[in-house]
């Protein structure tokens, strides 16, 4: 999933091996003694015999993985429609599908007729389907391109508002869009996984983890921690259900309900200062990193707190008096044009460095080739070092055993793409397909270079690559033929080609880690994905229904990144010529105060970085306020405090209780939805007004 956007970073504790960055990827720094002291994980498993990659593809996974896409997919929904910052669920994904196959099998091994049990390679198979099938959820731009092309969102700008650069969503065109761009990324990769994994050793800093994750799962000790995992859990899946079930009742209109509760007083409420009592992202606040939270918050006192009161004093010299507050001639545009112009300088500034340590560790890794020496691509063996670890030479035997043909990558690749050139067009007539082919012929080495990078540092710039796409096509284009729409279907293109091909290489690292065979991952991943592109558009089709202010600013599903992307469309398309007064000079400002405070962190070094605030996540609040960033501290606050107490049971049940809070809020939204569609409306509105506003409410209802 992309992190450039949805700025999770957390990585999981490493529980077997430690490794260092090197300027050629990643090496392991384990001496000989190490290894003796250390049990070698493979070892641990060699009794037990690996399936086929048929046998790893069985229907209880499959089955299992459909359930928990479904969840996974509101889940993820939901966070895109609120606040766009998702939290990476691979723990979750792994821990539910473990309990799941495993108490069935265990039901059908006390019952005499289990015929297959159930293995760590089965589990690898569900953790990536089920990421593959939440992922689109994301990377199909249901809260930021792809809504963005909506009427709703369109009128809440005056530009570029025509009917040609407007599409609102239908079942239809959503499903078919989706078919024809998820899978290139998939064949894109294929035939380099040979270099990233073996030739190359990237990390994958979170493929890694979760296969650590998955191999002590199906270790005796493991087993008994997942089932207390588990029932963790699900204790807050049903707290934060029941929860959400009963702040419903308060929700008879707008402004009602506990999500509206002013803790810090009204004044305070007014700017977006309030704790919203919302499970999930107290729950996300206990997963990301407490750098991640503190910078939202840092965020939200900058703008909220100081800047947009600043700006508001000069209404009528800056922009009109008489502006709506939601226009973006007015104080909004200021909100929304400055939230921008950092997250283009921070994508600009990551995008170089991610793309220099890409570029300069492939020739390190040419210059110490032997002369001579092929890149070895499709190829069925190596030669075996001596130097590699019993558990490496295992996992290399196995990795390279399953070959998927590069001609079966190539065709892939060539026919899909030929396909969405034709079909494109159809959906988006404002979309060239010459525009489309200029992508395809670009995008592999995009994906490579997205793939490389996510393995070297853990960071995808999917939505960085997506939004060069919107700059690029959109002026190509031009405002007379529709360029705004044209920028944004070609975002999606971009963003879901070199998103999915991280995710796929990811995939790989889990799945050589825990002996999975590289054919069952990509068919895992094929068939995810495709399970996605179902699953998502009805998900967000439901939720388009049944909540009719659905992207409407201060509503319970703003979706602010619908808002942000349109804008970076038509700033690609139109220029700067619709800002308010002096929010182009705030907007340099701000686009290089990005770049600077990025330069700054990595010239001081890890150890002072982490009390630099991280210009992404700081834009977020600019638009939507502080309310949820107080959420999330709130969860980084529970989560120290707990560390303080106890770190052992913090570490093992910290993300168990974090995912148990987003499920079952993130779950509430499936009969929330039903509810809603169904006529069946909250019977309690609960507001707070101040004291004036209090006496004259009690002489209108007692005259």
């Amino acid at each position: 999933m992309d992190r450039s956007n949805s700025v999770n970073n957390r990585r999981e504790p490493y529980t077997s091996n430690e490794y260092e960055h090197t300027t050629n990827g990643t090496k392991k720094i384990t001496t000989q003694q190490d290894d003796e002291s250390i049990q070698s994980i493979e070892r641990i498993f060699e009794s037990k015999e690996v399936p086929s990659w048929q046998s790893q593809l069985t229907l209880r996974a499959f089955f299992v993985s459909l359930i928990l896409g479904i969840l996974f997919t509101f889940i993820v929904m939901k966070l895109n429609l609120t606040t766009g910052i998702i939290p990476s669920l691979n723990v979750s994904a792994g821990l539910l599908g473990f309990f799941f196959v495993k108490t069935w099998t265990k039901f059908l091994e006390k019952s005499g007729v289990l015929k297959q049990p159930f293995t760590r390679q089965e589990n690898t198979v569900i953790q990536t389907c089920v990421v593959a099938t939440s992922g689109i959820a994301f990377s199909g731009g249901f809260g930021s391109y792809l809504f963005g092309m909506s009427e709703v969102v369109a009128k809440q700008s005056t530009e570029a508002n025509a009917a040609d650069n407007v599409k609102n969503p239908s079942l239809g065109w959503m499903i078919s869009f989706l078919f024809v761009v998820s899978f290139l990324g998939l064949f894109s990769v294929v035939p380099l996984r040979k270099i990233m994994i073996i030739d190359f050793k990237l990390i994958y800093p979170s493929g890694t983890a979760t296969a650590h994750l998955i191999n002590s799962f199906h270790t005796p000790q493991g087993a008994k921690l997942a089932k207390k995992q588990v029932k963790a859990l699900g204790k807050f899946f049903s707290f934060s259900f029941l929860w959400g079930f009963f702040q419903w009742f308060f929700t008879a209109g707008d402004g009602c309900g506990f999500v509206n509760f002013p803790t810090f007083g009204l004044k305070a409420y007014e700017n977006k200062f309030y704790f919203d009592f919302s499970a999930t992202y107290v729950g996300v606040g206990m997963i990301c990193p407490y750098l991640i939270n503190i910078s939202l918050l840092v965020g939200g006192i900058l703008s909220w707190g100081i800047m947009w009161p600043l700006i508001q004093d000069r209404k009528g010299h800056w922009y009109p008096a008489d502006q709506s507050p939601s226009s973006l001639h007015g104080i909004q545009g200021y909100r929304v044009f400055i939230a921008i112009a950092m997250i283009l300088g921070d994508g600009l500034y990551n995008f170089i460095k991610v793309l220099g340590r890409t570029l300069f560790g492939i020739y390190c890794q040419f210059r110490e080739k032997r002369a001579g020496s092929v890149l070895p691509v499709g190829v069925r063996a190596s030669p075996t070092d001596p130097s590699l670890s019993y558990d490496d030479l295992i996992r290399t035997e196995l990795f390279l055993k399953d070959q998927i043909p590069t001609w079966v990558a190539i065709a892939g690749y060539v026919t899909i793409a030929i396909v969405s050139t034709i079909t494109l067009p159809h959906i988006f007539h404002q979309l060239k397909w010459y525009y489309i082919i200029v992508i395809y012929i670009f995008a592999p080495v995009l994906a490579f270079c997205n793939a490389y990078g996510c393995g070297l540092t853990d960071w995808s710039l999917a939505s960085t690559y997506g939004k060069l796409a919107i700059f690029t096509i959109g002026a190509w284009a031009g405002s007379a033929h529709g360029g705004v729409l044209a920028g944004l279907a070609a975002c999606g293109v971009m963003m879901n080609i070199v998103s999915t091909a991280s995710d796929l290489t990811q995939d790989f690292k889990t799945g050589y880690m825990t002996l999975a065979s590289p054919r069952s991952m990509f068919i895992s991943q094929i068939i995810g994905t495709a399970m996605g592109c179902v699953i998502s558009p009805c998900v967000f089709w439901l939720f388009y229904k049944a909540f009719h202010n659905l992207g409407v600013p201060g509503s319970e599903y703003p979706a602010p990144y619908a808002l942000v992307y349109r804008n970076m469309s038509i700033l690609g398309v139109e220029g700067f010529s619709a800002l308010p007064k002096n929010c182009l000079t705030l907007c340099y400002v701000f686009f290089l105060g990005a770049i600077a405070i990025n330069a700054v962190r990595d010239a001081v070094g890890k150890d002072k970085a982490k009390y630099i605030p991280l210009p992404m996540a700081m834009a977020i609040p600019f638009y939507l306020g502080s309310y949820f960033a107080i959420d999330m501290c709130l969860g980084s606050l529970i989560l120290f405090i707990w560390t303080k107490i106890n770190k052992a049971k913090a570490d093992a049940f910290g993300p168990a209780v974090a995912s148990g809070l987003i499920c079952g809020d993130g779950i509430w939204t499936l009969p929330s939805s039903i509810l809603a569609l169904s006529g069946v409306n909250p019977p309690i509105c609960m507001k707070f007004l101040s004291r004036k506003n209090n006496i004259k409410v009690d002489k209108f209802m007692k005259p």
